[in-house]
């Protein structure tokens, strides 16, 4: 077997690999004389076929998967003897395409390796990282919308308005004649809930206790149930009770509400809530800071091919961002401009070396943070979690997506730990504006 370089150009390699007809014919005699003793032929007792008719029968099976071992066995020699690490699956090819039994085997290797990533002296990062403290008005404010939430209704004189809740006795009919489940009494409907058919809320608008009224509506076309789809009804109403809503009193009663003991604990329960909420956003922007600084530190040579691959999907995704009416890909190449390539060659950078640290550092994501992160995305899909779960058991390129971001995360903490870090308190408002303003960075 030889492998001689014809290609060292930066980061690309290109290697010619020729295995000798020999070979490959000493290849096959062996694998053949591996299967003999287990071949059962007719007219030969088991392990008795002559190796000559084995050849025959089986050779050319028994050439392809020699020819192909002898190759995978070349590259990964190369490889462990180089000690290059191709950024992509290499491109192998066969040379002579007029080839034929007896003649050299000779393929072409091409790839990008992976660059050398120099050192980061983490400890020589510093940071800042914004300290928000829960005001007591960012507290109140959540309460006043817990309260609004938990409303009550209480009885007024009066038309009924938007938000109101009419206590209504209603029948339905359709042609003159009544339908199954299309009448109910004191059926409370809070206007402008959009819970029944599309109409019937709004023609109740402006009824007082006491009102009957007719209310014409037409079922969708999509309606569940087929013998009314699409087909005019009549309800006739009786309106009960106009009810306006209340604010639920912020008290103890209000906290059991929502499974405190009383008003204190939900108070300290939505002070840790909005503690987590602001220290999520400081360690975003901080997490920012900390790759603007690596960019700045670390340069190397980058895969032409992985920082184009990066580029047209930058590009792809822009795309459709400013045109969500397109949801198809038969919109053409899209070419990506100088802005994608820059901002693609810096992803590609810090995601190197990122998982080069991880790798040096011996950073894994464990089987449960995988599982966790797998069944809070299930979550999006209610009635699915299932069969969500099952298809990303299935699909590795969805587990590596899923992974990605944690892994990234769990190198950043550790960088986070070996950097200078000082803690800077700021208002809520300060805040707010450095996350818009890193929003606006990634635009």
């Amino acid at each position: 077997m030889q492998v001689n370089e014809t290609l060292n150009d930066g980061l690309k390699r290109e290697y010619s690999i020729t295995l000798t007809a020999a070979e490959l014919d000493e290849k096959v005699d062996a694998k053949l004389a591996e299967a003999q003793p287990d071949v059962q032929m007719k007219g030969f007792r088991k392990g008795k076929v002559p190796m000559a008719l084995l050849k025959k029968q089986f050779g050319p099976q028994v050439m392809g998967e020699a020819m192909q071992e002898a190759i995978d066995g070349a590259m990964n020699k190369h490889f462990e003897d180089s000690g290059d690490r191709p950024a992509l699956q290499p491109n192998v090819e066969m040379t002579n395409k007029d080839w034929k039994e007896g003649d050299d085997v000779e393929v072409q290797m091409s790839y990008e390796k992976l660059p050398e990533i120099p050192e980061v002296d983490a400890g020589s990062l510093t940071l800042e990282k914004m300290v928000v403290e829960p005001e007591e008005s960012a507290v109140d404010d959540a309460l006043k919308s817990l309260a609004e939430q938990a409303q009550d209704f209480e009885a007024k004189d009066g038309a009924a308005e938007n938000g109101d809740q009419v206590v209504i006795d209603f029948k339905g009919s359709v042609d003159g004649e009544e339908f199954e489940g299309g009448a109910a009494e004191d059926y409370p409907l809070t206007l402008g809930s959009n819970s029944f058919i599309p109409g019937f809320e709004e023609q109740l608008v402006g009824v007082t206790a006491g009102d009957e009224k007719n209310v014409t509506v037409t079922f969708p076309e999509e309606y569940g149930a087929e013998h009314l789809a699409g087909k005019e009804a009549v309800f006739a109403c009786t309106v009960k009770e106009v009810k306006a809503p209340v604010a639920a009193s912020v008290d103890d009663e209000l906290a059991k509400k929502y499974g405190s003991d009383d008003l204190d604990a939900l108070k300290a329960q939505i002070r840790e809530r909005l503690a987590a909420e602001y220290g999520q956003a400081a360690r975003a922007v901080m997490k920012r800071r900390l790759l603007d600084q690596l960019d700045e530190k670390v340069s190397f040579d980058l895969p032409p091919t992985l920082v184009e691959t990066e580029a047209k999907q930058i590009a792809h995704q822009l795309y459709h961002e400013d045109h969500p009416e397109d949801h198809g890909h038969d919109h053409g190449e899209i070419e990506p401009t100088e802005e994608h390539l820059k901002l693609a060659e810096r992803r590609v950078r810090l995601g190197l070396l990122l998982a080069e640290l991880g790798q040096k550092n011996e950073i894994e994501v464990s089987d449960s943070e995988m599982t966790q992160a797998v069944m809070t995305q299930a979550r999006q899909y209610p009635g699915q979690e299932r069969q969500f779960f099952e298809f990303v058991q299935q699909n590795p390129q969805m587990r590596q997506q899923i992974q990605a971001p944690l892994f990234e995360d769990k190198v950043v903490d550790y960088l986070f730990e070996l950097a200078q870090i000082e803690e800077k308190p700021v208002s809520k408002e300060e805040l707010e504006k450095a996350i818009e303003a890193l929003e606006e960075e990634e635009e």
